[in-house]
């Protein structure tokens, strides 16, 4: 088997395969394995009332950061990761054309498990928004299509 690329190449393929955080325009920048940053700006299509956004879009970011969080360090012992729970609590409203940061890292990581937490921070009104806390489940990049796109003459 070939060496795995870098982590930072990883998330790169990652991003060109996530069509749900390209759809809403999220953007995952790798700070280190086991760190990450997801940015967004809420659109009128992320509204579910005049001028508010909908919870479910906050909580879609925020599983996004913890995980990535998660399999950005997975990455590293060749390994993806699946959503075991998580949860979040929003602490503030997000209005129309906020700029959101979603901020998580690893907090522990166990033999088939990783545990990650994060906030989203408003960056237009510095404040945070909401925090959460994610469970994931590790497993071999073997198992899933992911690992052809890394090693495609295999």
């Amino acid at each position: 088997m070939e060496s795995l690329p870098d982590v930072a190449t990883l998330v790169a393929i990652y991003n060109q395969m996530n069509q749900y955080g390209r759809t809403n325009g999220m953007t995952l920048h790798l700070l280190s394995p086991g760190q990450v940053e997801y940015t967004m700006t809420v659109l009128p299509e992320h509204l579910s009332s005049p001028g508010t956004c909908h919870g479910g879009v906050l909580a879609g970011l925020m599983d996004a950061a913890l995980g990535a969080a998660a399999l950005s360090l997975a990455f590293t012992e060749g390994e993806l990761v699946s959503t075991v729970e998580f949860k979040i609590n929003y602490l503030h409203p997000v209005r129309l054309h906020d700029q959101l940061v979603g901020r998580a890292h690893v907090v522990h990581s166990g033999k088939s498990l990783v545990v990650t937490d994060g906030d989203i921070f408003c960056a237009t009104r510095e404040v945070v928004v909401a925090r959460g806390l994610g469970t994931f489940n590790r497993y071999p990049a073997t198992k899933r299509d992911f690992h052809d796109l890394l090693f495609p003459s295999e």
